[in-house]
């Protein structure tokens, strides 16, 4: 008797979870479907995305898209692609430097290691200029990987080397984002994969110029209650990514996490920065453009 109970209730729940998800994604109008054209979007939430997600669709063809879809930028573009932004009117929502800097696109030596200072301070106060002078505001960096080094120790390397690039940051009115990222699956060793570590990062470095790039996907692999850890750091966050978890596929009802919940959350908050698909779509339809326009949709709170 106690065993059919323990079905029923997990075929009850599964059926349940599944109907919320199927709820949410039948909101997704498609007045054009071929096109991906979604409905006007609400305005809570500034929508962007992540072009490496969609490898074999170049930037001047997913910038099309974009501007369909009302997303107001794409995510991680280095200097090479603002033109094509700012052709279709789109806004480098996350801006590397240019090739020539390439170490400042490191996820693995960054700025908890003293050995790569000299070279990253050269290239972040040039491309600090870059982006300024291009129009944009937002620059991401890395805290790079532990290789030994205790957290503590990385944490003051990071403020070292930071604190040398920031008046440069504030004087130009650009604001460094350090991203978040998980070592237990896709970054093994990186330093800043958690948000207690990050906060305590941008409390050191007392500066509006420094903010920590929440990845949502990459903490709920860390660290989960990402609504509460939302609420309580939310001024430390200046710009958000998504992904299912796990897999970092599309947010259906194959992953773990209820999104409308978590942009509920960070509306509340009264954030007016960013947040950017990041996800890589499983479902190839149309390049994996009938994906982001529900993804968009699904978090369009």
């Amino acid at each position: 008797m106690k065993k059919n109970t323990k079905l029923n209730r997990r075929t009850a729940i599964k059926t349940m979870a599944m109907g919320s998800t199927a709820m949410a994604f039948s909101n997704v109008p498609f007045s054009n479907e071929k096109a991906n054209v979604i409905s006007p979007l609400k305005g809570n939430i500034n929508h962007s995305v992540c072009h490496w997600c969609y490898g074999n669709m170049s930037l001047e063809e997913l910038a099309i898209q974009a501007k369909k879809l009302g997303l107001m930028g794409i995510d991680l573009i280095g200097a090479e692609g603002w033109d094509i932004l700012k052709k279709y009117d789109l806004t480098s929502t996350m801006c590397y430097g240019d090739l020539e800097g390439k170490s400042t696109r490191s996820l693995t030596n960054g700025w908890c290691d003293k050995k790569y200072h000299k070279d990253l301070i050269k290239h972040y106060k040039r491309h600090i200029k870059m982006v300024a002078e291009a129009g944009w505001t937002n620059l991401i960096c890395f805290s790079g990987s532990r290789r030994g080094i205790s957290d503590e120790q990385g944490l003051q390397n990071c403020v070292d080397g930071l604190s040398q690039i920031l008046p440069t940051a504030e004087k130009y009115g650009v604001i460094l984002h350090m991203e978040l990222l998980n070592s237990k699956v896709d970054h093994a060793d990186y330093m800043c994969d958690n948000s207690n570590w990050g906060v305590a990062l941008c409390k050191a470095l007392g500066s509006d110029n420094f903010k920590l790039l929440y990845d949502i996907y990459h903490m709920q692999i860390m660290e989960g209650d990402l609504i509460h850890t939302i609420r309580e750091n939310h001024q430390y966050y200046g710009h958000f990514h998504t992904a299912g978890v796990p897999g970092r596929n599309e947010m259906d009802e194959n992953q773990e996490l209820y999104y409308p919940a978590i942009m509920e959350a960070i509306v509340a908050t009264g954030f007016k920065g960013v947040v950017a698909q990041e996800f890589i779509p499983s479902d190839k339809t149309d390049g994996g453009m009938k994906s982001l326009a529900a993804a968009i949709q699904l978090c369009d709170v």
